[in-house]
């Protein structure tokens, strides 16, 4: 790492992410009543390390990671040459949050933003998606609005650019359809770092408030077995996008993070069903249709 501004972000963004890995823990704890989040520090050989947070098993969160890491060493030769950066160095910090809930009723969502330096550039990446598995309109415009309102506070151009990298980046082309309804979505966000920085903080904050309202008003809409069913075939796509095309996990495994930490956004209970398609005019239906083509929400 030799780019002259990432030491200066780093010291600044590492302590961010670790309160603001607190911060969030403490808040889903709140909403979930009954399990805590446990603490998993690590160490990467290669140098640096994270800290883990996981809680499973609650009244709400079925499943819910909150991962930081920040680490440093020499890229694979092969992997640094697919990066945007130059040379083999690099350091790298982030956080990544997955949200699966045990109700149907309520989406899932993940939130990441990460800082990577490589010679002599650096660069932000990271974004939100939010994934229902009953499609409530009024939520998904919730969500959007959230995102593009921290995103107006910097530039009004940046949330319909952000968006539109949502929609393509969370697509699963062998299926045709999107992994939900979107969101925010950034991966080489360079220039002047000291507003991206800025851009980044903002974004991290406006989280809770993009999901958290959605999670307590659904919370209690009642379901049954074939609701829960439909969340577990639904969370399977959810997988094949992660082991597929996640250019995250891509990154974590590439450079020897530590797998269990990387594969944490695996739901709990997933189901495949060979050729399954909806009833027509079911409420699951209308989310395939959904799911197949973008659509502007805020």
């Amino acid at each position: 790492m030799d780019h002259p501004g990432a030491g200066a972000v780093l010291a600044e963004l590492v302590p961010f992410l670790q309160a603001w890995q607190e911060r969030l823990c403490a808040e889903l704890e709140r909403l979930d009543g009954a399990a805590r989040f446990g603490r998993d520090p690590w160490q990467r050989a290669g140098g640096g390390g994270g800290l883990t947070r996981m809680l499973e098993g609650g009244a709400v969160l079925e499943r819910a990671g909150v991962a930081f890491s920040h680490v440093h060493g020499e890229l694979p030769e092969a992997f640094a040459r697919r990066l945007p950066g130059e040379g083999r160095a690099f350091a790298a910090a982030g956080l990544s949050v997955v949200l699966h809930p045990l109700s149907p009723m309520v989406p899932a969502t993940h939130a990441n933003l990460r800082f990577i330096a490589q010679g002599p550039k650096a660069w932000f990446g990271g974004g939100s998606d939010l994934t229902p598995y009953y499609l409530f309109d009024e939520d998904a415009a919730h969500f959007h609005r959230t995102w593009r309102d921290a995103c107006d506070r910097h530039d009004p151009a940046l949330y319909p650019q952000f968006k539109e990298r949502c929609d393509r980046y969370f697509f699963l082309p062998h299926r045709g359809e999107a992994r939900g309804v979107g969101g925010v979505f950034f991966d080489d966000l360079a220039g002047e770092l000291g507003p991206s920085l800025a851009l980044v903080k903002d974004l991290a904050e406006a989280f809770l408030p993009a999901w958290l309202p959605l999670a307590e008003r659904r919370r209690a809409t009642p379901y049954g077995a074939a609701q829960r069913a439909w969340q577990e075939l639904r969370r399977g796509r959810y997988v094949e996008f992660n082991l597929l095309h996640d250019r995250g996990t891509v990154f974590g495994l590439e450079t020897g993070g530590r797998t269990e930490s990387i594969l944490m956004s695996m739901p709990p209970r997933v189901r495949w069903a060979y050729d399954h398609h909806p009833a027509p005019g079911s409420e699951e239906a209308r989310l395939i249709e959904v799911l197949r083509r973008p659509r502007s929400w805020a």
